[in-house]
């Protein structure tokens, strides 16, 4: 960058992103008080995205942003020197000089950037009901299981732990007398039981769901090593943020997927960074691409949460910017907290269309100069209606300007090229092998096969640790250490009250276990016995 690009750039706390009558910087210390970029389909919202994405990075401030179409993947190599490029730059006074930022590729199904896991349990039910698009009866069932889980210690890694679960907490009928008595979830169904009513037709619908999305890719997103989000908040050698790119082509292709896998990452921000106040810049900038799709038949309860997470999370240092094609996407009391705004061109060749400029004209702050709502209709490519946060706190009058050239290559990069990143990425190897760790699903199957948690130990196994060896020695003293047959009524009382010191023992002791005992599933179970404002875990 020359010593000219760097007095318009990012040098005293803002970032140059534009240039008309007047320069459009956005200020680095207001920047954690969110945005919103917007505009029609092939209008420049991408370059704008990249030109704000580069300008974060050189100021050391990390960025993670969703690719729908792989423009953005370019970001990763030098810019070249094409004639439109050095002349958009001339007439900014910028000289041109190309550069590229250190990248790191995310794909929720591994194919072109590192896996991208998280638990179910890290998930938590609200947002899990809402992938999965269940009703609100069904969302209570999914909330009794999840419950019951946490008070059984029973941890929820991928999908076969669910749905496990599930087939543990439906009401058997056909088991009647001493059958009922030998059933090894006696006490789940009657623990779920005991939260409301669980039919089995529900768990039914609820199943069948799962499978829809299995099909759509969730088996593999959901999982272990799961992602540890504080991987986005570095810099590479020279103090540059690292840019995190999600590779979302095909991940688009299942919408509420996507949209909750953004809303997840957000939540799980909110819940473990610490409070920080007002930074001279933010530790991380969330760039959330087709936003509609967050927003779209929401129900109240989770919009509620959504507004209180992009709320709060300004706090805790992290500047979160919504890109979609109009303002009135995104609701009123979340568009409100968004100060800074850039609009590219809307068309108005309906009646409906004409009513959408004329609402994102008056999302702005008026410029006597300038008649906003037709101006949107007039923006040239690569033209935008610009209005940041100036140093009060209040948005500055709105501007037409000319959104500055990128210094990184604009578009996609060659299957040669991402190779070469992901072999030289700080992450290889951490997140590509998936660990399948004892969880729900090998309990449960162990109780089926007669050998409960409980008892794990007496039978040679090393599943269950310290809980397992604690109900060991009580299955030992009343003699249910047996294989599962027909047990003497002492021995079914002496089973009942195993199982309720042991899950006693397990809710009181879990989180503690979960910060001493190595390893994933160690701290999964620490963390089931809170959740946070999305009904995700809270890790502190």
């Amino acid at each position: 960058m020359t010593a000219q690009d760097s007095k318009l750039g990012d040098t005293d706390g803002k970032i140059f992103v534009g240039k008309g009558d007047e320069q459009a910087w956005l200020t680095l210390a207001l920047a954690n008080r969110h945005g919103l970029v917007t505009g029609a389909t092939g209008t420049g919202k991408t370059v704008s995205l990249q030109v704000m994405a580069e300008g974060f990075a050189r100021a050391g401030v990390p960025v993670f942003a969703s690719d729908i179409k792989g423009d953005l993947s370019g970001i990763s190599e030098a810019g070249e020197a094409k004639d439109f490029i050095v002349k958009r730059a001339t007439e900014m006074g910028l000289t041109f000089q190309p550069d590229q930022f250190s990248t790191v590729f995310w794909d929720v199904f591994g194919e072109q950037g590192h896996p991208v896991r998280a638990t179910v349990t890290e998930m938590g039910p609200l947002l899990l009901a809402r992938m999965l698009d269940l009703n609100d009866v069904q969302e209570g069932v999914l909330n009794v299981a999840f419950r019951v889980a946490d008070d059984n210690g029973l941890t929820l890694i991928d999908m076969k732990d669910l749905r496990a679960l599930l087939d543990a907490i439906v009401p058997d009928s056909a088991r009647k007398g001493a059958d009922a008595e030998a059933d090894p979830f006696t006490a789940i169904r009657k623990a779920a039981q005991g939260f409301g009513n669980v039919s089995k037709a529900t768990v039914g619908t609820i199943q069948r769901q799962l499978l829809v999305l299995e099909n759509q890719g969730g088996t593999k997103f959901f999982g272990e090593p799961a992602l540890t989000l504080k991987d986005f908040m570095k810099t590479d050698r020279d103090g540059r943020g690292m840019v995190n790119i999600l590779v979302a082509d095909k991940l688009l292709q299942s919408p509420r997927l996507y949209a909750t896998f953004l809303l997840w990452m957000l939540s799980e921000l909110f819940e473990e960074l610490p409070e920080a106040g007002d930074l001279p810049k933010p530790k991380l900038v969330f760039f959330f691409d087709e936003a509609h799709l967050l927003f779209n038949d929401a129900p109240k309860a989770l919009m509620d949460k959504i507004e209180q997470v992009v709320r709060l999370i300004r706090s805790k240092g992290v500047g979160v910017y919504f890109v979609t094609q109009n303002p009135v996407d995104v609701p009123d009391r979340v568009l409100g907290q968004l100060g800074n705004r850039v609009q590219h061109a809307l068309r108005a060749f309906t009646p409906r269309d004409q009513k959408a400029v004329a609402a994102a004209a008056q999302t702005f702050r008026p410029n006597p100069k300038l008649d906003t709502a037709k101006a949107i209709t007039e923006l040239g490519k690569g033209e935008a209606l610009v209005s940041f946060l100036e140093g009060n706190g209040t948005p500055s009058m709105v501007e037409r300007v000319m959104i500055r050239p990128p210094t990184a290559r604009i578009g996609s990069i060659t299957p040669e090229e991402r190779k070469a990143i992901m072999d030289a990425s700080p992450f290889k190897g951490k997140y590509d092998t998936a660990v399948d760790s004892e969880s729900a699903y090998e309990i449960l199957q162990k109780r089926i096969a007669g050998t409960a948690v409980t008892a794990d130990s007496a039978t040679g196994g090393s599943g269950g640790g310290i809980l397992g060896q604690i109900g060991s020695i009580v299955g030992s003293i009343f003699g249910t250490n047996v294989k599962r047959g027909r047990l003497s009524a002492g021995q079914v009382i002496a089973r009942d009250v195993t199982r309720s010191v042991t899950n006693q023992v397990i809710g009181g002791m879990a989180a503690n276990i979960g910060k001493s005992v190595g390893g994933q599933l160690g701290g999964s179970i620490g963390r089931t016995l809170v959740r946070g404002a999305l009904g995700g875990l809270l890790r502190r």
